[in-house]
């Protein structure tokens, strides 16, 4: 996959761009404050920088910027379909930015996130800025160009010393709280013992107050029964039972006469056993049913008990059964947190599973970092660092961390019989731009993305080290689509292709534009790097001069 056209609308002082770009090596010149950096910027934008407003030319709405990738590799075609988009021939990226700094952006059409953009963007590019030495100082940035280099990753590495990590916590704090824990413990014993001298039991509450009622009622409910029974069985004839028998008998003497009097007297006849069943159900009540003082003493009793707990702990009678639930909830969590021997053996599988991966790790980071010293230190010694030497240190670290127990430094001896010695202590602001671009090839030449760019990475260099540049770009580009930006006409005569940017100053303000070279107007570009706007024959020669010999060397 390559890049094979952007198109820019209102973009910083692009007007408007369309660009189609090739395979190789391609060079992008221009004076100085042309914009040479500008295609980079915007592509750094649509793969998911952020969004910034001072993007939008001066007078435009938004600013619309799109790209056009060939089909990329099996990789990518993963990623698409998990993300859902749809894949063909080529890859469509677009994004936009208006004035209110909402941004948007798309893949092949399909609404895309600024984290997906750059997800992306892992697949298609990798960029080398001209500032990108300065993370040679960095402990993390040096590691982690080590293991690209071992082809390592440490984020696995990552979640076990979180694990280990939240294990020592877990396992200090119990330590360092068993004296709270056991107060607590005591007190949660305490209030379980007592309640559990109650044992209250869900729904209980309700069914001992249903019962104390009727209890305490008893005598009451002995009358009314015998009351009740009275009313419809009367011993002298007088009672319901027999008022409603005789009614019945009445209707029922006519029902042959008056189809109203056989409605009745079926109605009745109803009554009358309804009323039997509850004369029934009374003498039964009568024959079983005493009052109970020492039941009725029990129960009152238990319900002093029940409430005693609940004013003492500032609960309703109803919720006791839930609190003791809760009290033992959590003395079993308390047991488990004072679980010492638990917790030492939990941080010590931790601690030897991190150990074992962090080890393993150490092992690869020991075995590349030759192979990348060697490799640098090779393309050292074509950019003007003859008999240099780069050497990559793997110590022990002080204290274990995420990213393992190494220390990873990057050391440097300029000339030859140097004690190498760390990069920033002992190299030039020209020799760290060297050495950032020895690492910058070297680690370029492992990656897997098919377009590599490099942003004046040349910067500080000059000379036969500037066309040793050149040279090592131009075999980069055989492989993969190399874009640069540069200001030596060393690197820009051996590029494949020669893009110009030039500054335009009309009414409406200054604009810029991006344009092919041909073969003219490549010598007289180059003819500007070396000599500035006189052109003179001299270097007009030169640059034919210099353009011949690189394709000679191509050849």
């Amino acid at each position: 996959m390559a890049l094979k056209r952007i198109a820019l609308r209102d973009f910083v002082i692009v007007q408007s761009l369309d660009l189609d770009l090739h395979a190789g090596f391609t060079v992008l010149t221009g004076e100085t404050g042309a914009g040479k950096s500008i295609l980079i910027d915007a592509l750094q934008l649509l793969l998911g920088a952020r969004a910034d407003t001072g993007v939008i030319r001066e007078g435009a709405q938004r600013t619309d910027i799109c790209a056009e990738f060939d089909a990329g590799p099996s990789a990518l075609a993963a990623w698409l379909d998990e993300a859902g988009i749809p894949q063909d021939d080529a890859l469509l990226l677009r994004r936009t930015i208006d004035l209110q700094g909402k941004s948007r952006a798309w893949i092949n059409g399909i609404p895309a996130t600024a984290a997906q953009m750059r997800a992306l963007g892992e697949y298609l590019l990798d960029i080398h800025g001209q500032h990108a030495w300065q993370s040679l100082t960095r402990p993390e940035a040096v590691r982690g160009l080590l293991d690209a280099y071992a082809g390592v990753q440490a984020q696995p590495l990552a979640a076990l010393w979180t694990a280990w990590r939240d294990a020592h916590k877990a396992l200090a704090h119990a330590r360092t709280a068993q004296d709270t824990l056991q107060q607590e413990r005591e007190r949660l014993q305490w209030q379980i013992g007592e309640m559990d001298k109650l044992a209250p039991q869900p729904d209980e509450w309700d069914d001992l107050n249903a019962r104390h009622a009727r209890l305490s009622n008893a005598q009451a409910l002995l009358d009314n029964a015998q009351g009740a029974l009275g009313a419809l069985e009367d011993d002298e004839g007088g009672g319901a039972l027999h008022a409603l028998a005789q009614a019945q008998h009445l209707l029922e003497g006519y029902a042959h006469v008056d189809d109203e009097f056989r409605a009745m007297g079926e109605v009745l006849a109803s009554c009358i056993a309804q009323a039997n069943d509850v004369a029934h159900s009374l003498q039964s009540y009568l024959r079983d049913a005493e009052p109970d003082p020492d039941q009725l003493q029990a129960l009152d009793a238990r319900l002093s008990q029940w409430l005693s707990l609940a004013r003492r702990y500032k609960r309703t009678p109803q919720e006791l059964p839930a609190l003791l639930d809760g009290w033992k909830r959590e003395l079993r969590q308390l047991d488990s947190a004072a679980d010492l021997a638990a917790l030492e053996a939990a941080e010590h599988t931790h601690a030897a599973a991190y150990r074992k991966a962090a080890t393993a790790l150490s092992r690869q980071r020991a075995k590349a970092a030759p192979g990348l010293a060697q490799a640098i230190t090779q393309a050292m010694q074509g950019l003007g660092m003859a008999g240099g030497r780069f050497e990559a240190q793997v110590d022990k670290a002080a204290e274990p961390g995420p990213q393992g127990m190494d220390q990873v430094a990057f050391l440097v001896s300029s000339h030859p019989g140097m004690t190498p010695r760390p990069i920033g202590k002992v190299a030039s602001g020209g020799e760290l731009s060297r050495i950032s671009l020895a690492i910058s090839v070297t680690t370029s030449e492992l990656g897997e993305a098919p377009t590599l760019i490099f942003d004046e990475v040349d910067s500080g260099v000059g000379g036969a080290v500037a066309e040793t540049v050149g040279r090592l770009m131009q075999q980069l580009g055989q492989a993969r689509q190399v874009l640069a930006v540069t200001h030596l006409p060393q690197v820009a005569a051996c590029a494949d292709h020669h893009l110009v940017v030039a500054k335009h100053k009309r009414a409406g303000g200054t604009t810029s534009s991006v344009a092919p070279a041909a073969q003219d107007e490549r010598v007289a570009e180059l003819a500007r790097m070396l000599g500035g706007q006189q052109q003179s024959p001299t270097t007009l020669a030169h640059a034919r001069e210099m353009l011949e010999g690189a394709r000679a060397v191509e050849r």
